[in-house]
C-alpha cells in the first residue's frame, strides 16, 4: 500500500482520494505520511475516509457520518464542541492532552 501512495505523490495529481488507507498503517507511519502529503502535497485537494481522528485531527474540514447520515461537519476544534458522536469517537481513541 505505501508503495501506491508513492507511486500516486510521484505523479502529482490535483486530487488524492484515501478510502480508509492510513488504518493499515501503524501511528508513527500514519504521521510521517500525512506529514508528508502536506508538505509535498500542498496544493493538491485530499479526501481521506478514516476511522482514526489523529488521521483527520488536522483537515480543513471533517464530516462526521451515523447510519449513513451526517452527524457533524467542521474542524477537529469545532467538533469537539458541537458533535457528541465526534466526541464519543475521540475520547474512545486519544487522550485529553492528545485531543488539546
Amino acid at each position: 500500500m505505501l508503495l501506491s501512495i508513492a507511486r500516486a505523490i510521484a505523479k502529482n495529481p490535483e486530487i488524492f482520494i484515501f478510502d480508509d488507507s492510513f488504518s493499515a498503517l501503524d501511528y508513527k507511519t500514519d504521521r510521517i505520511l500525512r506529514k508528508a502529503l502536506h508538505d509535498k502535497c500542498s496544493d493538491a485537494t485530499k479526501l481521506i475516509v478514516a476511522q482514526r481522528i489523529g488521521t483527520i485531527k488536522d483537515a480543513d474540514l471533517i464530516i462526521v457520518l451515523e447510519d449513513g447520515k451526517i452527524a457533524g461537519k467542521g474542524t477537529h476544534d469545532q467538533l469537539m464542541e458541537s458533535c457528541e458522536v465526534y466526541q464519543r469517537i475521540a475520547y474512545s481513541q486519544l487522550s485529553k492532552e492528545e485531543l488539546a
